[in-house]
């Protein structure tokens, strides 16, 4: 038996719409016919299917759903629906994405990653509570106030670990050749996530690495250029890799400051949008912290937008070199707006394009020097030393390169024994 639609999303979804027509219907008169407004500020056809589409599920789904879940799963689709990066942030995904752009959070200090089934400690944090009370590299995170971790899935191990500063944490711990599990009672506190770590592997060259871009990289990276000239001896830096391998980007105008650090002129990145906010065009300013100095930049399929900015903006500047692999290609910037209630939407806004013009939009950058083979490896931030970028064949590639800019002898750093012999690719 057929049955009409429900009196009150009929009436809710006109409400929905003539909301709308209030808003745009001024914008759409101005341009267009009379009916060509009425068509475009009321989708009445559209609006009927949405309230059929409600109704029905509602009726006939097999569980009961409420009009809130109905209501709330239209709102995630619709903004999912409009590209691969805009989307519905609530709760902790909103809190996760303030984080990573802030560059800081309250929790114990710790960088874990799923090795072979296992919550594992990359390195603790310098100057965390984890790292003064003895955890270390290796050691394997069991369970977090006496409840086993879930193996499959990271983040909500971080999660877990993480709460209000000064509040207290219990976390138990599996130690190579100890016999039994560890347990630590930590106390959280303020901890400031580094998106940059550096190494001097040999007198006068350096290597940074930067993971992603928070408001704090381009600080950090300017205080780690300045580490890097300390070692030494006082001394100008002859060279630099800066890696930015599996990258996958974050704050705009980190990248674009990151970039500046090296440029002394020209633009490095133009974006064009609908609003006048998305429409811009950013310009280095006088200056490069390394005086001309040659840089290479590792990049691969994973390095993606704001990266893929920084990439873009030294080598149309030809102020570097790229070495690697066709980078990922996601050209669009997203603008995260607050709504209410702890919500936010993430909106794609804007189209970026690097100096010459050129939009890198699932297209990626090609790099000048493509090497032959993905032999990506210590990529994750924390804990590098000259043995372990010793050990990395792509690093070593880039400072082989450096060196033949310099037009030096092959690079001092020896790779351990057993290590993958240096890639072959030719230079194009």
């Amino acid at each position: 038996m057929k049955r009409s639609i429900a009196g009150s999303w009929t009436t809710l979804i006109a409400g929905i719409v003539l909301g709308l027509s209030a808003g745009l219907g001024a914008a759409v008169w101005a341009g267009k016919t009379k009916a060509e407004s009425r068509a475009a500020a009321l989708p009445w056809a559209d609006a009927r299917l949405l309230a059929e589409v409600l109704e029905r599920v509602k009726r006939d789904y097999v569980d009961p759903v409420s009009d809130h879940q109905l209501l709330q799963a239209a709102v995630h689709g619709m903004v999912s629906s409009l590209d691969p990066h805009s989307e519905l942030l609530e709760g902790e995904d909103y809190e996760d994405i303030k984080i990573n752009s802030a560059g800081e959070y309250s929790g114990v200090g710790i960088e874990v990653s799923m090795q072979d089934g296992a919550v594992v400690v990359i390195s603790p944090i310098d100057g965390g509570t984890a790292a003064a009370a003895g955890i270390r590299a290796g050691d394997a995170i069991i369970s977090i106030d006496g409840v086993p971790v879930d193996t499959n899935s990271l983040d909500s191990v971080i999660r877990r670990m993480r709460g209000p500063a000064g509040s207290e944490v219990r976390i138990g711990i599996e130690r190579e050749n100890v016999a039994e599990p560890l347990e630590f009672k930590l106390k959280r506190a303020r901890i400031e996530l580094r998106s940059v770590n550096w190494e001097l592997p040999e007198a006068g060259l350096g290597y940074a690495r930067i993971s992603q871009f928070s408001e704090t990289t381009a600080e950090d990276l300017q205080k780690d250029l300045q580490l890097m000239r300390e070692r030494n001896h006082g001394k100008p830096l002859k060279g630099l890799v800066l890696d930015m391998r599996n990258n996958p980007g974050g704050v705009l105008e980190a990248a674009v400051a990151v970039a500046d650090e090296f440029l002394d002129a020209g633009a490095i990145v133009s974006a064009d949008g609908r609003t006048e906010d998305s429409r811009f065009r950013m310009d280095a300013t006088p200056g490069d912290d390394l005086n001309c100095a040659p840089i290479m930049v590792l990049v691969n399929a994973g390095s993606a937008s704001a990266a893929e900015i920084v990439a873009g903006a030294l080598q149309d500047n030809h102020r570097a070199t790229l070495i690697g692999r066709r980078t990922f290609g996601k050209g669009s910037v997203q603008t995260v707006i607050p709504l209410s209630e702890n919500r936010a939407i993430k909106l794609t806004t804007s189209r970026y394009f690097t100096p010459s013009g050129a939009s890198i939009n699932h297209k990626g950058i090609e790099p000048d020097i493509v090497l032959d083979r993905d032999t990506d490896a210590a990529n994750e931030p924390g804990g590098f030393d000259v043995t372990t970028i010793a050990r990395d064949p792509e690093v070593r590639r880039a400072f082989l390169e450096l060196h033949r800019r310099l037009e030096k002898a092959p690079p001092a750093i020896k790779p351990p024994a057993g290590s993958p012999p240096l890639s072959t690719a030719a230079l194009r």
